[in-house]
């Protein structure tokens, strides 16, 4: 813990001629001290000076004072009229210019000033602490902290985050003495983060810049250029090909809800039930429609959203006592790796159906996304299931319901445990629902941007929706906005001449100008081989993330006898430990102390019961990513041992 001197004169502050941070800045710059700017008294230093303390403060840094030389141009005036009560101005003599001057008299009459400077540095430093030391107490009094039983979470277990740089927090620690130590963001915080250092400083200079030229602007019946830079970037990316509207909001959970009221829409234009509808009474309703969805989906925590997933831990009594379940959910079979073989995972419903081995072992991930798996003996089965299942809806019933979309997230699931979900059967899922007419949504608040290592899970699965979600990665994780693409066929079921038929649903928000403004570098960034070093391109021209977990670690880690499956793609490596029944699902405590080991090894994850999993960002090395897994590996070996001698005393 200390301080640090930045000294900034008029046209030489700290950066090169490229306009990258110095080698000594940047080594520096991951701590956040706080720091005493030695501004310009000179010609021109005012605005110098202003420059570099509002440099400063862009990528993060407090700055307690600011100190110049006088040069007779009382340039501190203007500083301090400027600056107001931010920070201090101080101003010192002039500097003998006499290469013979022992400076006695000069440090004489500068000694005001530096003991100023010496009591205003410890008063910062001395309140740093404190709030510091005091953070964990405090936060367990005034937070209610999301998916987080408070009773399990004394002080002691509360992470004390002061500043974030890259993948990387920087942690407060208490123990025996105060130190910064760094963890690796291995949970990318809730699955938002993305950008490297860089990216950050980038996102934070042009946010600033949206939010000094437009502040929050009203979106309906208005354009302007971050919005629309952000939208032709989505059409043009995760939406080409088959999306043509854009749909702003502000998080993924609303951005489902959008996508249902849109699918509905289109069901009930297309199967003869809007006409009906409006030529009576617009506010009434005369079926109930429903999803198509998979068992241990997970689509937001708004009551639409949580209606659109199949029961589960979150959607209990205890959690929504209205949930009723307005779907018709699937068990769908799953892929893993265990023992180095990648196997699929066939619910019960399939347990009777002959099939061969090369049905359902792979000896390589990619051949899971094959094409040619289409003609294979599962895709009929997969097929005629769902259309099975789909028949019970195919007229109207007593209860007059229907299927009215098909949701999903394509590839995997994430908050259910992260599963991967065998793409041969979702894509027979949305074969079949285009037969029968049903619009297609999938859920990329998770998977879009890079996250799989594509920029769009629809190229693995090798189909497009009708409308997609996406969130998250999209603005690089560095602030809510979200998005929902649909095509002309989409958008066409709510045109019309009544207002009642437009889509009555908006965000104070919507398309705000700094969310599209970094939305429009992330998604320009994560793209461009020259930022991300990780993007390659295949014969095809096919963009993709060059594989970023080590095959081998990988093979090893699933072939550890605390492990029951392995799941690896893009920026993700998630493995489930084998445990008891009653020590698996959400609510398990199993994995804790495994969870405390690694945390205390810089790397901090945060498990979904007794699944831990560790996320990079699109730009993170292979080599970064080959730590972490290592790491693992290592106290993975030292929670067996303890769980070992447990189970033997």
């Amino acid at each position: 813990m200390g301080f640090v001197w930045w000294r900034l004169p008029v046209g030489l502050p700290v950066l090169d001629p490229l306009g990258r941070f110095n080698v000594i800045f940047i080594g520096i710059w991951p701590l956040r001290f706080p720091g005493v700017l030695v501004g310009d008294g000179r010609l021109g230093g005012i605005s110098g000076t202003i420059s570099a303390y509002e440099s400063l403060k862009l990528r993060g840094y407090d700055v307690v004072a600011i100190v110049i030389e006088d040069h007779g141009l009382i340039n501190e005036i203007p500083l301090k009229s400027y600056l107001r009560s931010r920070v201090p101005v101080f101003v010192l003599p002039p500097i003998p210019q006499d290469p013979s001057n022992d400076l006695m008299e000069w440090f004489d009459e500068s000694c005001n000033v530096f003991n100023s400077l010496k009591d205003i540095m410890l008063e910062a430093y001395l309140e740093r602490m404190r709030r510091l030391n005091e953070m964990p107490r405090k936060a367990g009094d005034v937070f209610w902290w999301p998916f987080t039983q408070h009773k399990l979470v004394p002080p002691s277990a509360v992470t004390v985050i002061d500043s974030r740089y890259g993948e990387n927090f920087s942690v407060y620690k208490v123990q025996n003495k105060e130190y910064i130590t760094q963890q690796f963001d291995a949970c990318a915080s809730w699955w938002t983060q993305g950008p490297d250092a860089t990216l950050q400083t980038e996102l934070a200079r042009d946010m600033g810049y949206a939010a000094a030229r437009f502040g929050h602007v009203m979106f309906p019946e208005n354009v302007y250029e971050p919005a629309l830079e952000c939208a032709e970037l989505l059409l043009d990316g995760v939406g080409k090909g088959w999306a043509t509207r854009v749909y702003f909001s502000d998080n993924g959970s609303t951005a489902i809800e959008i996508a249902l009221k849109m699918a509905f829409r289109k069901f009930s234009s297309d199967h003869g039930i809007l006409p009906e509808l409006l030529k009576n009474n617009p506010t009434e309703s005369c079926i109930e429609l429903m999803v198509l969805a998979l068992k241990g989906s997970y689509h937001g925590d708004t009551l639409g959203a949580m209606e659109a997933q199949a029961p589960s831990s979150f959607t209990g009594f205890l959690q929504q006592p209205w949930y009723t379940g307005r779907g018709l959910f699937l068990d769908p079979p799953t892929v893993f790796m265990h023992n180095g073989k990648w196997t699929v995972s066939l619910p019960e419903v399939f347990h009777s159906a002959t099939l061969k081995p090369e049905d359902t072992t792979f000896r390589a991930r990619d051949e899971i996304f094959l094409k040619s798996r289409d003609e294979s003996n599962l895709a009929g089965l997969y097929s005629l299931y769902v259309s099975q299942q789909l028949s019970q809806y195919s007229t109207l019933s007593e209860t007059n319901k229907q299927i009215g979309a098909l949701i999903m997230e394509p590839i995997i699931q994430g908050a259910g445990g992260m599963h991967m979900v065998d793409p041969l059967f979702q894509r027979m899922l949305v074969n079949e629902c285009r037969h029968c007419r049903i619009p297609v949504i999938f859920d990329e608040v998770f998977t879009g941007f890079w996250r799989l290592g594509v920029e769009s899970a629809a190229e693995l699965l090798g189909c497009v929706p009708d409308m997609a979600c996406f969130a998250k990665l999209m603005t690089g994780g560095i602030i809510p906005l979200a998005a929902t693409m649909a095509t002309d066929a989409i958008f066409d079921s709510f045109t019309g001449d009544s207002k009642l038929k437009a889509l009555l649903h908006g965000h104070s928000y919507s398309a705000h100008a700094m969310g599209c403004t970094a939305a429009a570098k992330s998604i320009k960034w994560f793209k461009d081989p020259y930022t991300n070093l990780n993007i390659t391109s295949e014969k095809s021209q096919k963009m993709l993330l060059r594989e970023l977990w080590d095959a081998e670690l990988v093979q090893q880690i699933s072939s550890h006898p605390s492990v029951s499956r392995v799941v690896t793609l893009g920026t993700l490596f998630a493995l489930e430990l084998q445990a008891d029944e009653s020590d698996a699902g959400y609510a398990s405590l199993y994995a804790r102390s495994l969870v405390q080991m690694l945390r205390e090894d810089g790397i901090y994850t945060r498990p979904l019961g007794n699944v831990i999993y560790v996320m990079c960002g699109p730009c993170t090395s292979p080599k970064m990513c080959t730590l972490q897994l290592l790491k693992l590996y290592t106290k993975l070996e030292e929670f067996t041992l303890v769980k070992t001698k447990m189970n033997i005393n």
